[in-house]
């Protein structure tokens, strides 16, 4: 099954202040799912085949820690189930310790995705 990590920092960009989620100055939310996404695409891409392409459909995502600006998360998914075109994957954030030793967690859920085949699923948009 699908497994993917990706490491991000965090910026002044990617604060609950500037993408509009909240008054403070530390990793928003709406951020944070967004790497918990990129992390299912990047462990579904082995998976898909000629034009294909997977989209989001449900997430369920808890924030359990704020993270400061210049701290680094790993943001894991791993697939847990897959039934046809359906991918469920479980995905956790975790902050980056010395030595890149896993971290306090900081975000833990469930995203899960549908394989589509681009040009159908694109041309139902017009």
């Amino acid at each position: 099954m699908g497994e993917a990590s990706l490491t991000f920092t965090v910026t002044e960009a990617d604060t609950a202040l500037a993408v509009g989620s909240g008054s403070l100055p530390v990793l928003g939310t709406p951020r944070l799912l967004a790497w918990c996404e990129a992390a299912t695409c990047a462990a579904v891409e082995p998976d898909l085949g000629a034009g294909e392409t997977s989209v989001g459909t449900r997430v369920d995502l808890e924030h359990l820690a704020a993270t400061a600006v210049g701290g680094t998360l790993v943001v894991t998914a791993r697939q847990v189930y897959a039934d046809g075109r359906l991918r469920r994957f479980a995905v956790s954030a975790r902050e980056a310790g010395p030595g890149g030793a896993p971290g306090r967690l900081a975000a833990s859920g469930e995203v899960t995705r549908v394989v589509v085949d681009a040009e159908r699923f694109l041309a139902r948009l017009g």
